[in-house]
């Protein structure tokens, strides 16, 4: 660990503790903030927080913030000077964080490359120590030669396996949400750069998100034309909006959170009540697309922009349209409104932005400097500037004052398609076809870490009864158990040869069922992270997997047209229970445990008995593959899902189908 750590390391622990922990916190409450300062440049003090395993990267990057606290900044004491190389260390921590959990042993490599050109006594003296250090093996930076640390990006967020389109941050600031082409929208913690949760549902390409102002929910829109709302405590959707009749490009939500404003490629706007889920009115006159809208803060009015080159400011009490705002040469694909609602600011395929006067329906002034389609704008709260991402790959902040450009945020390796900006103005993320999003400091600042997830294409999730975690399985052939209190990754469950396609959790939280293309299933220890056993026997993919509420066995439909019950305790197979002509895609079971209902590519839902294994009788009436079932507590409804574009509800006490939920416009 080094001498330093070593002689620590031979501490009582209470010493440890206070040493690496609440040291800091004392020298800044007693008035010794010189010492605080000192301890932040000391390298031997960073290192052993690091690799203490009761402290880590994070801990020590939130020491670095004490020295913001209100009475440390009135201290005789308090230097802005000292407060400042105090930062640029704190901000190399963050972008080194992700690479400094795995091997703590390259922060002096870290520090070396991104700070050797920093003039500053106190960088130098610290450098002049990290050169020394010879506890293992590390790659010594001869030149600043990693990016530096002033041009404004603070992290990068990656998990998503295909094109970020949209993106929207809660109102404090402490979540980020992203929609992609992946089909999901993804939950991120801004505070620890993890990803909190998933929100699958959607069965084509995401292209908006929106958020309320109490961050309780999300709208999400997509390519296959409809709208879902999200509850963003428990990450389930809430209720379908459909009745546009093509993609939904564009989403926003007033204010209050009662309406969502939509719109699409079938040429409308289209308002609805948050509430009941209603559709209150279709706001028609673009002649092409509609790709954006907005909305006042007082919910009167929203802003469309169009294929159409047009813009186009619509009343929102009687639906009716106010102006036509044109200037732009080509289409425009993106607008924004500045908090007191009186400018919009809209960005165009013309590589512009032009700023209106919402009360004249005047153009003010364009924004030039982008060389290619301007695709994403946001504006502080202050009103005072706006961020703008275009498909030349970067981010531009322009003062809305005098319409300069103020910088650039360059970092991103493809198009930029979406950008939101926090409440209070520091912050900027970004969401491009690099299948990343960035964190911007708009002071600016720098890139802090990496996140890392998946590799591939996330195929299922399930979370644990109380809520706390969630485990996720992939196409990457792992899956993932992750704290849902702290956004982190707990660990990583490894086994399956292939493709993780189905998940399930017992309900006591403590274990986990994976079925794989491997044609297995795995019991996994959510304890420990360990593999319990195998369960062996189906002869082609796994595809669905669902447990019995005593957590005493699993059942599991398979590509080899069956299913099978296991017994957890001893992971041997029951019994095959066979009747599909085709596919299982998937399987419920009645909170008794007494029945299971799976749905197949045969067009028909099956129900079992589990006591005898025995087939009791097939649900008729879908026209295509049965996709997705679920069954009403009580254990007397199923709900299936399928091809046909249709919900179907069956009493499963007669075996009969109750009604049919029309809506989709492809498959559920």
């Amino acid at each position: 660990m080094g001498e330093f750590a070593d002689k620590l390391a031979a501490k009582p622990l209470f010493y440890q503790r206070a040493y690496l922990g609440s040291l800091l916190q004392n020298h800044v409450k007693s008035g010794h903030v010189e010492k605080y300062y000192q301890k932040l440049t000391n390298f031997n003090f960073l290192m052993a927080k690091i690799q203490h395993p009761e402290f880590g990267v994070q801990a020590l990057i939130d020491d670095f913030n004490l020295v913001d606290d209100s009475e440390a900044v009135s201290h005789p004491e308090y230097n802005p000077e000292k407060a400042k190389f105090l930062n640029l260390i704190q901000s190399v921590l963050w972008m080194s964080a992700d690479i400094l959990e795995r091997y703590q042993t390259q922060l002096a490599g870290q520090l070396l490359g991104y700070l050797l050109d920093f003039e500053m006594p106190e960088i130098q003296a610290m450098l002049e120590i990290a050169k020394q250090w010879k506890a293992a093996p590390w790659l010594r930076p001869l030149t600043p030669c990693l990016t530096p640390s002033r041009r404004g990006l603070l992290r990068t967020l990656k998990g998503h396996s295909n094109s970020v389109n949209a993106v929207a941050v809660t109102e404090d600031g402490k979540r980020a949400l992203s929609g992609s082409s992946d089909n999901t929208i993804k939950v991120w913690d801004l505070t620890t750069g993890k990803e909190e949760l998933i929100l699958e549902g959607h069965t084509q390409w995401v292209y908006a998100v929106a958020v309320t102002a109490d961050g309780k929910r999300a709208i999400s829109g997509s390519d296959d034309k409809t709208l879902k709302v999200w509850d963003l405590t428990t990450g389930k959707e809430q209720f379908t909006l459909q009745y546009h009749t093509n993609s939904v490009y564009a989403v926003t939500v007033t204010e209050d959170g009662n309406r969502a404003i939509s719109g699409s490629s079938d040429n409308t706007i289209k308002v609805w009540d948050l509430t009941t889920g209603n559709e209150l009115f279709s706001l028609q006159g673009h002649s092409d697309w509609v790709n954006a809208v907005a909305v006042t803060e007082d919910g009167k009015r929203a802003i469309s922009g169009s294929w159409d080159n047009t813009l186009k400011v619509w009343d929102l009490t009687t639906g009716n349209e106010l102006f036509t705002l044109k200037g732009h040469s080509d289409s425009v694909h993106t607008v924004a409104v500045t908090p007191d609602g009186k400018r919009a600011i809209s960005g165009s395929r013309d590589k512009t932005l032009k700023v209106w006067d919402l009360t004249t329906g005047d153009e003010l002034f364009a924004l030039k400097g982008h060389s290619y389609l301007v695709n994403a704008v946001a504006v502080t709260e202050d009103g005072k500037r706006a961020i703008s991402g275009s498909f030349d790959n970067t981010l531009k902040v322009w003062d809305l004052t005098t319409g300069n450009e103020l910088f650039t945020l360059q970092g991103h390796s493809d198009l930029v398609n979406a950008v939101a900006v926090t409440e209070d103005g520091k912050r900027a993320i970004s969401g491009s076809r690099d299948k990343t999003l960035k964190v911007w400091d708009l002071t600016p600042g720098n890139e802090q870490f990496t996140l890392k997830g998946h590799s591939d294409s996330v195929n299922a999730v399930a979370v644990t009864p109380d809520g706390k975690r969630a485990i996720s399985g992939s196409e990457d052939k792992t899956l993932k158990v992750w704290d849902l209190t702290t956004g982190k990754e707990q660990f990583t469950l490894e086994g399956q040869s292939n493709s993780v396609n189905a998940v399930a959790v017992t309900s006591d939280g403590k274990q986990a069922i994976s079925g794989s293309l491997d044609k297995t299933l795995k019991v996994w220890d959510l304890t420990t992270g360990k593999e319990q056993f195998t369960l062996e026997g189906h002869s082609n993919s796994v595809n669905a997997v669902a447990v019995t509420s005593d957590d005493k066995r699993a059942i599991s439909g398979s590509w080899d047209n069956t299913l099978k019950v296991w017994d957890l305790t001893t992971g041997k197979e029951q019994f095959t229970l066979e009747g599909h002509s085709k596919f299982v895609n998937a399987v419920a079971v009645t909170s008794d445990g007494k029945r299971a209902i799976s749905g197949s590519w045969d067009n028909t839902l099956k129900v079992w008995d589990l006591t005898t294994g025995k087939e009791q009788f097939t649900l008729k009436g879908h026209s295509n593959s049965v996709n997705a079932v679920a069954v009403t507590p009580d254990g007397k409804r199923a709900i299936s899902g399928s091809l046909d574009k249709t919900l179907k509800v069956w009493d499963l006490t007669t075996g009969n189908e109750q009604c049919t939920l029309k809506g989709h416009s492809n498959s559920v």
